[in-house]
């Protein structure tokens, strides 16, 4: 039987990308708020016997997260097989350490409750700081579905002469791999965050970058100061207005018309969130990912 699809709304893209690459069907369901504010969800598509796919990005988490426990947890007492969630952006992955006395380890807490109400999950590179591989907090089966080879694609067919930039030292494997993809130079800045809008950058030498266009990649785009403080660097070292890529564009507050301010040539975000700079489409492999984690389990079975 195929698998059963439920997309929350807003994300008909993502759903849509699901019901097409795992020839799924598409199933009903209705998530609304009583007039208090509380949730209520109805799987209007029976899922007895089927394999559930969640289709419900994780931006803005704490607005989702009584309806995807609620529709899990419905959708197994009503008999469904197995229950996945396929989040283009996955929450709550940069608190992943204790930093201070008291604070919560996000990432871990997170990853508990997650996957005591879905058996697998699918995403597009999450934050991966102090983990090596989702699988280390992750108990459930997990998949991530790679930005690079989409980003490098973009690059080659809209940036003439580029220069791949990795906004910190983290970010050097993944910023290498675009800089591949797209066959041009990389380089890596060095980074030290003092508060969420207080960033220090340092730029290397750029002797032999001379003409190239600088493309800024990072994972996150959020307060953008990061990019910001690097753009204007760049600029003051003399280089052609950098283009700025993001693949989750989560944009707090004014981070959008801080990078505009800086002097940026442009702003492009992958479709992992929606929002007026998406322009790299990813959504084919994170339906490519889900398919394989599906196959797999059918064989194991």
């Amino acid at each position: 039987m195929k698998p059963l699809v439920y997309t929350w709304p807003g994300y008909a893209a993502v759903g849509a990308a699901l019901v097409a690459g795992l020839n799924a069907e598409a199933g009903e369901i209705a998530v609304r708020h009583f007039p208090d504010g509380e949730t209520y969800v109805r799987l209007l598509t029976p899922p007895a016997g089927r394999s559930v796919i969640l289709a419900c990005g994780l931006d803005r988490p704490d607005e989702k997260l009584s309806s995807l426990q609620f529709a899990a947890v419905t959708a197994r007492e009503l008999g469904a097989i197995r229950i996945g969630l396929v989040a283009p952006y996955l929450a709550y992955m940069r608190q992943d350490a204790r930093f201070h006395e008291g604070e919560a380890v996000a990432a871990r807490a997170f990853a508990g409750w997650l996957s005591w109400i879905v058996d697998w999950l699918v995403t597009v590179d999450p934050h991966l700081h102090r983990y090596a591989k989702l699988g280390e907090i992750y108990p459930i089966a997990t998949a991530i579905a790679s930005s690079t080879t989409a980003i490098s694609r973009w690059i080659t067919a809209n940036v003439t002469d580029p220069l791949v930039i990795g906004p910190d030292a983290e970010s050097r494997q993944w910023a290498a791999a675009v800089a591949n993809g797209a066959n041009c130079p990389c380089l890596v800045l060095e980074k030290v965050r003092r508060g969420d809008r207080d960033v220090e950058i340092t730029i290397p030498n750029l002797a032999g970058a001379a003409g190239r266009t600088p493309v800024l990649v990072d994972d996150i785009i959020s307060t953008a100061r990061t990019m910001a403080a690097a753009v204007k660097h760049l600029r003051a070292a003399g280089t052609p207005a950098p283009v700025c890529i993001g693949v989750h564009a989560l944009f707090g507050g004014d981070a959008l018309p801080c990078l505009v301010q800086a002097g940026v040539r442009e702003v492009i975000t992958c479709n992992t969130v929606a929002h007026a700079t998406n322009a790299i489409d990813v959504l084919p492999q994170l339906a490519d990912s889900a398919r394989d984690l599906l196959n797999a389990w059918v064989e194991r079975a």
